[in-house]
Formats: C-alpha cells, sequence, structure tokens
C-alpha cells in the first residue's frame, strides 16, 4: 500500500513558515519521499500499517493549512500516467526497498 500526503500549508508568517518546515520535517524523518512539492510518499506493508502511519500523520498535523491523506494499493500507484516528464529514480521508492522483520 501506498500513502500519499498533499499538503498546502499557509507560509504568510514567521510561525507559519515554521510550522510548514516542522511538517515537512516530521514526514521526511518518518520515511516519506518526496514526489513533488508537497505531495510525500510512503510504503506500507498492509492496511494496518497503513492506518497507524495515517493516524500519526494525523497527530502531527499543523495547525492551518490543508493536509490531505490517500490510501491507494501498489497496483493502483503503478497504473499511475506520468503526463509531462517521467519518474526520477534517485531513490528506490518501491516494495523491493521494504524490510520486514
Amino acid at each position: 500500500m501506498r500513502i500519499l500526503v498533499m499538503f498546502d500549508l499557509p507560509v504568510g508568517t514567521l510561525a507559519e513558515r515554521r510550522n510548514y518546515s516542522l511538517f515537512r520535517k516530521y514526514l521526511i524523518k518518518n520515511g516519506f519521499l518526496m514526489m513533488q512539492e508537497s505531495v510525500y510518499c510512503k510504503i506500507a506493508p498492509n492496511a494496518t500499517v497503513a492506518d497507524f502511519i495515517i493516524e500519526n500523520v494525523r497527530k502531527n498535523k499543523p495547525s492551518s493549512g490543508l493536509v490531505q491523506l490517500l490510501k491507494i494499493t501498489e497496483k493502483q500507484y503503478a497504473r499511475m500516467e506520468y503526463i509531462v516528464g517521467e519518474a526520477k529514480s534517485e531513490v528506490l521508492d518501491s516494495d523491493e526497498r521494504l524490510v520486514i522483520l
């Protein structure tokens, strides 16, 4: 499964910029990879883990702005169409990277 986090946060004041930065750093620290600006993705081995990830994002959400979450399967993710541009493979972003202990 994949968890997609899409957000649009205000950055008008110093406090809002700080909240934006803290949220973005939270996502990166917790294994989310940036797909494009304000769109991050993380792999989850199953629906239970995906729900846990979503709950943690809810707990760390900023106080204002828009944050959206989408849970999709690997099959749905693989069917993503690139209209312009192409996938960047700087980081291995597939279930091959996933290690289950």
